[in-house]
C-alpha cells in the first residue's frame, strides 16, 4: 500500500452495498484507497454486519439515541482523521465541520438536482421519478454541503427509464451505475484530479 493511498471514512444508514462496492474495488487493486472507518446511525442495519464481515472497522453513532449536537459530534469524532468521507446511504444530516469541507462526497439515485432532498432516497426516488414520466434517470456523485442531495456535482451517469419499468428494477439498473460512478469520483479525488471551488467542483 502507497504513502498516497486514500483514507476514507464511509456514512451509512442501511444496507451498505456502496461500502462493500469500494472495498471490492480497493481488493481488486483499481482504486487505491482504504476504507479507515465504517460508521453507522443505526445499529440494527444490513450494512453494520457486512462491513465488519468484509473486515472493516465499524462505529455506530445511533441517531435515535444522541441530541443534535451530541449526534453532529459523535459522527465527526468518529471519522476523525481521514482524507474523504464518503458518504454511503447516509439519511441523517450530519452538520459539516468546517475543516472537511470539500473532503465529503456523496452518492444519490438521481439525475441532481432533481428528485433530491430530504425524504428522497432509495425506492421513494425511483418512484417519484416513475411518476414523473422521465425517459431518463441516472445516478449523481456530489461535494455535500449542509442540505440534503445538494452541492457541485462531480460524476453523472445516465440510464434509460424503460416501458414497464418498476421502481425495484430501475433501481437495479441505477445501482449497476453507482458501482461505477462512486470509485470514479473517489479516483479523481485521490489523483488531486477533482477540487471544490466555491460552488464548482473543478476537474483537471
Amino acid at each position: 500500500m502507497s504513502q498516497e493511498t486514500l483514507r476514507l471514512a464511509a456514512l451509512i444508514s442501511g444496507g451498505g452495498r456502496t461500502v462493500l462496492n469500494l472495498q471490492e474495488r480497493i481488493e481488486l487493486g483499481l482504486l487505491d484507497a482504504r476504507i479507515q472507518i465504517v460508521v453507522s446511525s443505526r445499529s440494527d442495519v444490513a450494512g453494520v454486519g457486512r462491513a465488519r464481515d468484509a473486515g472493516l472497522p465499524v462505529t455506530v453513532v445511533d441517531r435515535k439515541a444522541h441530541r443534535d449536537e451530541a449526534f453532529h459530534a459523535g459522527i465527526t469524532e468518529a471519522i476523525g482523521d481521514v482524507d474523504l468521507v464518503c458518504m454511503a446511504g447516509f439519511l441523517s444530516l450530519w452538520r459539516i465541520p468546517d475543516a472537511y469541507t470539500g473532503r465529503v462526497i456523496n452518492i444519490h439515485p438521481a439525475l441532481l438536482p432533481e428528485f433530491g432532498g430530504a425524504g428522497m432516497y432509495g425506492h421513494h426516488v425511483h418512484d417519484a421519478v416513475l411518476a414523473a414520466g422521465r425517459t431518463e434517470s441516472g445516478c449523481t456523485v456530489h461535494f455535500c454541503d449542509n442540505q440534503y442531495d445538494h452541492g457541485p456535482v462531480i460524476v453523472q451517469r445516465r440510464v434509460p427509464v424503460l416501458p414497464g419499468d418498476t421502481p425495484d428494477v430501475l433501481a437495479a439498473r441505477v445501482f449497476e451505475q453507482e458501482c461505477l460512478a462512486y470509485p470514479e469520483a473517489v479516483e479523481l479525488f485521490a489523483q488531486k484530479r477533482v477540487t471544490l471551488d466555491g460552488n464548482r467542483a473543478v476537474i483537471r
